[in-house]
This record gives C-alpha cells, structure tokens and sequence, in this order.
C-alpha cells in the first residue's frame, strides 16, 4: 500500500510540474497566465510569440505523463500487453496533476498533452489513433481547442476497441481523463458555440479570459 500511495504521489508531482509557466517565466520574464487565454499549456505558449518555447511545452508535458505511467508499470508491470490498476492510476494521477498543479494555486492546463503521454505509455495504438483524428479536424478546421475535445471523445471508444483485455478500473480511467479534458474545455466549447474561437495561425490572441481577469481584479 506504500508503493501504491508513493508511485501515485509521485505521478502527480510529475504531472504538476507547469512547464509552459516555467519556460515562459525563465526566457520571456513573463507569466503565461497573463498571456492570451491564460492557460499554461503548449497552444497558449505557441500562439503568444513563443512557438519554439510551445513546442518544448508540449514535449514536455507530454514526456512528464508518459514517464508517470512508465515508473508506474516499473513497480506494477501487469500483464503482456495490458496495463495495472497502478499504472492506470498514475495515468489518472498525472493528468490530475497537471490539470490541478499544486504550485499554482491549482488551477493548470487542460491536460491534452499530459494525457496523449500517459496515453502513449497505457495504449500507444489508441493514443495514435487519437493523434491522427486530431491532426484530421485542425487540418479541416484549424482550430486547436476543437481537436483537442474530439479527439478526447473518441480516444476511450479507440483505447476498447484496441485493449484485447479490459478491468474496470482501466476503462474507468480512461473514461475520467478524457472526461476531464473535456469538460476543461468548457469556456472553449462555449467560444465554438458562438463562432468566436480562434483558429490556429491567426495573428488573433485569446484575450477574453486575461482581459476578464484583469476587471475583476481592478474592482
């Protein structure tokens, strides 16, 4: 039960670790949350001038999830082919973490990269699927946001067809993540649904979030 409670403490560490606010801060000296929509992930990094520092975004947070998972099927292999209960709770663990850092505040990204890495280490031949159906609709639509939440609808429908065996705490798991990417995409889903969400190479920033944030605190 202490490996279990370490290896999972240590996936969400792992998952928390805001490398988009970081490398912004350390090469930009300034803070991403006050940039664009505010969000701390790659797409947000990418779109306010730093695409270089957006691609090592997504690489790392990507990298981060995928290495939480393998550390975790280091302690708990499993079977052939099939990930354990532990390695499917540091997957859930690290998107957790990332999506609610515990040194900012709690409150993160959205968690697609984080979960394409975990996804990668759980069932790479679903997470590959699911790469490919995103790379399909920003290619039609060129708008990140929409990809990103059809790609995590469809990714459990991919992660059972393909996964031979199945437990329900792995079907569980993946149910959750993909939920949770989701349903942080809501201010996003409302922006589709009124026609203004941008679309990706537009010279247009994301300011609504930043601009409401900066009333608020102004009253």
């Amino acid at each position: 039960m202490t490996v279990w409670f370490l290896t999972l403490a240590l996936a969400y560490l792992l998952g928390s670790i805001p490398f988009g606010y970081l490398l912004v801060r350390f090469f930009r000296k300034e803070d991403i949350r006050a940039v664009g929509s505010g969000n701390i992930g790659a797409t947000n990094v990418a779109r306010s001038g730093g695409k270089g520092l957006g691609i090592l975004t997504l690489l790392l947070d990507l990298g981060k999830g995928l290495l939480a998972v393998l550390l975790a099927r280091h302690v708990a292999p499993g079977t052939p082919g099939f990930p354990s209960d532990l390695a499917v709770g540091a997957a859930v663990a690290a998107v957790i973490g990332h999506v609610f850092p515990v040194w900012l505040g709690f409150r993160g990204g959205k968690g697609v990269a984080t979960a394409l890495g975990v996804f990668l280490a759980l069932t790479p031949k679903a997470a590959l699927a699911a790469v490919a159906v995103f790379t399909l609709v920003v290619a039609l639509s060129r708008i990140v946001s929409l990809a990103s939440i059809v790609a995590a609808a469809v990714l459990p429908v991919f992660a059972v067809v393909l996964m031979p065996d199945r437990s329900p705490v792995y079907l569980g798991g993946v149910v959750f993540i993909a939920l949770l990417v989701i349903v942080k995409h809501q201010a996003n889903i409302q922006r589709l649904i009124a026609g203004t969400e941008s679309r990706f190479g537009s010279k247009k920033v994301e300011a609504t979030a930043v601009t409401a944030k900066s009333k608020k605190a102004r009253v």
